[in-house]
């Protein structure tokens, strides 16, 4: 039986996810046909349970079980590599981004009380590490691969944010020698210290009034001086919480919006386990096997994404959302424009590739960091609802 021949939306999307995932390195070009029928199973049942995708999966096995064996037998094969999986993709995905900056997201998770998931953009790494917060032996491997990539690709002009799990001066030095700018958020105890070195105090010793910010800049931190850098301190709510943020560039309340961005990563956690697929329900508990099962979630996740953002450029999500000015996930969104395809006959996720973003030819990074944003920041007080208000995931 070819599957070309079969009718279906499971045949149809796998037929749509092949030419995607072609391009990876594989040592075996089954594995390729393998991959696209977990991410179609995946994309179908909404679930990361094996058991579930097995309705979605044509083969000759007569015996749902072996259909079952050959997928765990494909999580546990270390000849599958997600790092020669996902760099082509990332690859594709980027090719016409030009010459605009890209930003890029790094966050953690704990999975199972014993893994950590590292997550930069949507390149996914497991470590076997019982804390969200990771040291800079840790985090440098992940960040030299997607760095390894966005060089190949030419681009250089590169933003990351992060959460006060990957504050650390040692990171901080890293993405300065790279030609990286950053924006982390840092903790209340680092020592804050005047451009000569002498003490100031501490970050959580400055108190701030509510809707009150500070910024300082060209100051260095810890006992080590490390700097020059520019800090911004913020309050939106009553409670004692306060937005911290370190950068290399000059900081303004423009900053607090550029680094709520970063709250997106919660949205893609918080879809990758209870919101959407239940990775939490998943039976795996070796980091090698973990790691290839989020690399499905992975690979789902940015074609899916890619969906969502062809249908609005499309002007189409009126279409498939009849609640549009809700939050809903981007991958959620192209879960429902996927399915929506399915269901007419048609199979989607034919577009991998994103263009930057054109800003004002005249606007420095500065500038954009430093700029107003009206009522303290309208982004900033949605982003930080996000995370203080409805708790998707305490930062911490």
């Amino acid at each position: 039986m070819k599957t070309e021949d079969v009718t279906g939306d499971a045949p149809r999307l796998y037929q749509a996810l092949l030419p995607h995932l072609h391009p990876a390195l594989w040592n075996d070009v089954r594995n390729t046909r393998t991959l696209a029928w977990r991410v179609s199973g995946l994309v179908l049942s909404q679930s990361v349970s094996i058991p579930s995708w097995l309705p979605h999966i044509y083969s000759q096995a007569t015996v749902a079980q072996t259909t079952e064996r050959r997928c765990r037998r494909w999580l546990e094969n270390p000849a599958i590599d997600p790092g020669s999986v996902d760099g082509p993709l990332i690859t594709q995905a980027l090719r016409d981004w030009g010459p605009h900056s890209l930003t890029l997201a790094l966050d953690t998770s704990i999975l199972f009380g014993r893994f950590c998931l590292i997550r930069v953009a949507v390149v996914p790494r497991v470590l076997e590490h019982a804390s969200a917060q990771v040291s800079p032996e840790q985090l440098l491997p992940v960040l030299a691969e997607a760095k390894g990539l966005l060089d190949f690709l030419g681009l250089h002009d590169v933003r990351l944010l992060a959460d006060r799990g990957c504050c650390d001066t040692a990171l901080m030095g890293w993405l300065r020698v790279c030609g990286w700018h950053f924006r982390i958020r840092i903790k209340s105890n680092l020592i804050l210290a005047a451009p000569d070195g002498q003490r100031v105090c501490t970050i959580g010793e400055i108190k701030l009034a509510v809707r009150e910010t500070r910024f300082f800049h060209n100051v260095t931190l810890t006992g080590y001086r490390f700097g020059p850098v520019h800090v911004a301190l913020g309050r939106l709510t009553d409670g004692p919480e306060q937005w911290q943020v370190v950068s290399d560039e000059p900081t303004g309340l423009g900053t607090f919006a550029a680094s709520g961005e970063r709250l997106q990563m919660e949205e893609g956690f918080l879809d990758d386990k209870s919101g959407l697929f239940g990775l939490e329900n998943a039976k795996r508990r070796d980091a090698a096997s973990l790691e290839r099962l989020i690399l499905v979630i992975a690979v789902a996740t940015l074609l899916l994404v890619f969906e969502k953002l062809h249908i609005v450029q499309q002007g189409g999500r009126k279409t498939i959302d009849p609640h549009w000015n809700r939050a809903l996930s981007s991958l959620k969104l192209g879960l429902r424009g996927c399915l929506f395809a399915l269901s007419r006959g048609r199979a989607g996720l034919n577009r991998l590739t994103l263009q930057g973003r054109r800003s004002g030819a005249s606007r420095t990074s500065q500038e954009i960091a430093s700029q107003p944003c009206g009522r303290f920041g309208r982004r900033l007080g949605a982003q930080i609802s996000l995370s203080l208000i409805n708790c998707v995931r305490p930062s911490g």
